[in-house]
């Protein structure tokens, strides 16, 4: 029977904590607090309550002062909580510090994003990629789960010594598990490396669709190709790169390859887990950035899609800017003034607007072909 490790149970009702530090603006801190609303509201939680938390000092033990510690604390009891989500890291010592504190379970953004992947992994390379992020965030965190760590295991006195504690064999497992799921990862990123080698024999250009988390990614790739790609109003609805066929006005083909959506703070764990999945955006001929044009941290959005693809060595790459959802925009004159060389784009609608955003960016992308 295949052995399984569980990060923490789903729980029900959150308290939410943002944390404003720094010079970090009010607005700044509101927008953050309301991605990890969405966050929460992706793995259907019941958000009891949201608050800010103004740090003047990181503190070792909470990483705030005892007594907001002790506040939250109080809060999170008469609210009927569950567990308490905040908008940052948190050290193992932290988490096992409130855990005691509170009585309840305690997670960071890291793992928040962590168990909304596990959730949407469906394909065996998400799944395995997921499993390696999952372990690696857990290793540190094990001790927090036993209290009595004197327990034994194996050994005998005057034959072995004493042998293991629960804690030092569960760690040792984990290290295994960790080292055999990378080793069947690599092996399934050597097969990604073939099937692109296949497509650059094939001599198709690539267009790699990134960009933010619920920008509409999928949307848009289903609305240019009929792809027929899982498309949901949630963070991180795809996980699978999906490829598909695209004609050209002058008769010509281009691949689309739709990619993992970016977000503020990835976990690092993820980003190396999914470090060849999202690296296909890496060997494109052509970068589709699609931005929802209706929210209203659009530019917080471009920059961080930016930061990941340096993060990852991605530039000098031609970049198309996509504004979809632009039929959710009161002021769309002021929006395009602000980004004029971006296609004004609408994927779920099929009226005269949206057919014409189809056929611009069709030939944006010819256009650049040319000059390649």
């Amino acid at each position: 029977m295949k052995e399984q490790v569980c990060i923490e149970a789903s729980a029900k009702k959150a308290l939410l904590v943002g944390i404003r530090e720094g010079r970090m603006s009010s607005q700044k801190a509101q927008s953050m607090l309301k991605e990890l609303e969405g966050l929460a509201l992706t793995l259907e939680l019941e958000i009891l309550s949201m608050e800010i938390v103004n740090l003047r000092e990181n503190q070792p033990r909470y990483g705030m002062g005892s007594g907001k510690a002790e506040e939250l604390s109080e809060k999170a009891k008469a609210l009927g909580a569950d567990c308490i989500i905040f908008d940052r890291d948190i050290t193992p010592s932290q988490q096992r510090n409130w855990e005691n504190l509170t009585g309840i379970s305690v997670l960071d953004r890291q793992e928040l994003i962590i168990q909304i992947f596990a959730s949407r992994a469906r394909t065996r390379e998400a799944v395995l990629q997921i499993n390696l992020a999952e372990l690696t965030h857990a290793l540190p965190r094990l001790q927090h789960k036993y209290i009595n760590l004197a327990r034994q295991r194996g050994g005998s006195y005057g034959t072995r010594g004493e042998g293991e504690t629960r804690l030092e064999t569960d760690r040792r497992r984990l290290e295994q598990r960790i080292n055999r799921l990378e080793k069947e990862l690599e092996k399934v990123i050597q097969q990604r490396q073939v099937q692109r080698r296949q497509r650059e024999r094939q001599n198709v250009p690539v267009c790699a669709i990134v960009g933010y988390t619920n920008a509409g990614k999928s949307s848009v790739l289903n609305s240019l190709t009929g792809a027929g790609v899982l498309a949901e109003n949630k963070l991180f609805a795809t996980l699978d790169p999906v490829s598909r066929r695209l004609g050209l006005p002058g008769g010509g083909l281009v691949l689309l390859v739709d990619t993992v959506g970016f977000i503020q703070r990835l976990p690092h764990s993820l980003v190396n887990a999914f470090r060849s999945t999202m690296e296909e955006a890496k060997y494109a001929d052509i970068l589709i950035n699609v931005l929802d044009a209706s929210d209203e941290d659009i530019a917080s959005h471009l920059e961080t899609t930016a930061l990941v693809l340096r993060d990852l060595g991605i530039k000098d790459v031609p970049m198309i800017m996509v504004l979809n959802k632009i039929d959710r925009v009161e002021n769309e004159e002021e929006l395009l003034n602000n980004y004029p060389d971006a296609v004004p784009f609408c994927a779920v609608e099929k009226n005269g607007k949206a057919m014409r955003g189809q056929k611009e960016l069709r030939e944006m992308i010819e256009r650049i072909l040319w000059k390649l």
